[in-house]
């Protein structure tokens, strides 16, 4: 029988080729802080000698991989090489060869690859083996169209691999969730199943995998947060996590979405302390941070939606220069008119209009925030938006009221 001399394996944890590896038996003093580090999904410090080719397969160096795999007849030798090429060769060697775990992983590898065409059996597999040949068989349930089915194999997949492999089962959870997510799952178990990852998969190891949890998350908490602080707060903790992996040197387009995302939720929180100026100033610094790396012409609707919210941002938010703030906004407001065709969009230009014509009443330009103002309620109108359209009349009336009273630096308005 195939056994494995080590167990757990750090299966599944990394990327392909190096999450279907097999590690060695070695007596080097370094292989248990090496494996305890892997585990975690994290890379150790100090390599066996006998681990090596594994260390290059984790730097994406394949050549020198192969190049530091004993060259060994021996079955577990054939089988990384295997892993790492996809050799038809070895493939049909392994066949023959192989029982017990090992011929359990190398269904799973050749499932794959595509050269297996159904799942692997799995009544010699146990712990993260196990895991791994439910995960196999979840996707070819997901091939199929049959999520019920493939819930099911996460599940127990979960159960295998939680005992032995917390990291791995954090990622199942993860998996798991994202698939509840495409179906229409039901929102309280995907937010637990997401909960379960980021509890599992360890912070240390800067994991893409605990990153996308905690970006998933944050936006589910932050969808169905109705406002209130505490949720909006922790869909702010979870994208600060997101950004730990999601850097903006390593992953501009990830880091720019975080950022208008998270700017959204400072934005929503209530505004009833001190402390709410500062996350308002943080807003508008991470909108600017997005726009940093959004481009008009290359990410048109990113960069129009997150210029709309920095000009939104400057009118509401606290500021010890309210007026260059309110210029600003009515410049951008001016810039995304002439870019949103009234035709196409005349929800999204009349939203627009009101917000310029609002931010210019808050200047004491009283005639143009009315010609604006008056221009939104039309179209308002003829699309029979009733509440946008009374949003407008009420700005209106306190402009006419202002003028009234000759103030022209104390204009009170609701949210457009």
């Amino acid at each position: 029988m195939n056994q494995l001399a080590i167990r757990p394996q750090p299966l599944g944890i990394f990327a392909l080729p190096s999450g279907y590896l097999v590690l060695p038996p070695t007596d080097e003093p370094c292989a248990a802080t090496a494996l305890a580090a892997l585990l975690r999904g994290t890379t150790p410090t100090e390599w066996p000698q006998a681990w090596q080719f594994y260390a290059h397969a984790l730097d994406g160096n394949i050549t020198a991989a192969l190049e530091a795999l004993p060259s060994s007849p021996e079955p577990l030798a054939i089988y990384n090489r295997y892993v790492l090429t996809g050799s038809h060769i070895d493939h049909l060697a392994l066949h023959i060869m192989l029982d017990g775990e090992l011929a359990c992983l190398h269904d799973v590898a050749a499932f794959t690859m595509g050269q297996r065409q159904e799942p692997p059996p799995m009544d010699q597999a146990t712990g993260e083996i196990r895991a791994l040949c439910l995960i196999a068989h979840a996707a070819a349930a997901i091939e199929r169209g049959e999520p019920t089915a493939a819930d099911h194999y996460f599940a127990d997949a979960i159960a295998a691999a939680t005992p032995v492999s917390p990291t791995l089962a954090g990622q199942i959870y993860l998996n798991r969730a994202e698939l509840a997510m495409q179906t229409g799952g039901d929102v309280s178990l995907i937010t637990r199943w997401l909960q379960q990852a980021l509890d599992l998969i360890p912070a240390e190891g800067g994991s893409d995998m605990r990153a996308r949890a905690a970006l998933q998350l944050g936006q589910i908490l932050q969808e169905y947060a109705g406002g209130q602080r505490g949720p909006l707060q922790a869909a702010v903790r979870c994208y600060q996590e997101a950004l730990r992996f999601f850097q903006r040197e390593t992953h501009p387009l990830e880091f720019a979405f975080i950022q208008n995302n998270l700017a959204l939720a400072y934005l929503a929180m209530p505004m009833t302390d001190a402390g709410d100026r500062l996350r308002g100033a943080i807003a508008v610094q991470a909108l600017r941070a997005a726009l940093s790396i959004y481009d008009p012409e290359q990410h048109p609707q990113e960069w129009t939606s997150a210029r709309l919210n920095l000009a939104n941002a400057l009118q509401y938010v606290h500021s010890a220069r309210p007026a260059d703030h309110l210029l600003e906004a009515v410049a951008i407001y001016e810039d995304l008119l002439h870019r949103r065709d009234p035709a196409t969009d005349p929800g999204g230009y009349a939203r627009i209009l009101a917000n310029l014509g609002n931010a210019l009443a808050h200047l004491g330009v009283f005639a143009e925030a009315r010609e604006r103002l008056n221009a939104a309620a039309a179209l308002f109108d003829q699309l029979g938006d009733e509440t946008a359209l009374a949003t407008v009349r009420e700005l209106l009336a306190n402009i006419a009221i202002c003028e009234a009273q000759g103030n022209y630096g104390s204009l009170s308005t609701p949210t457009v």
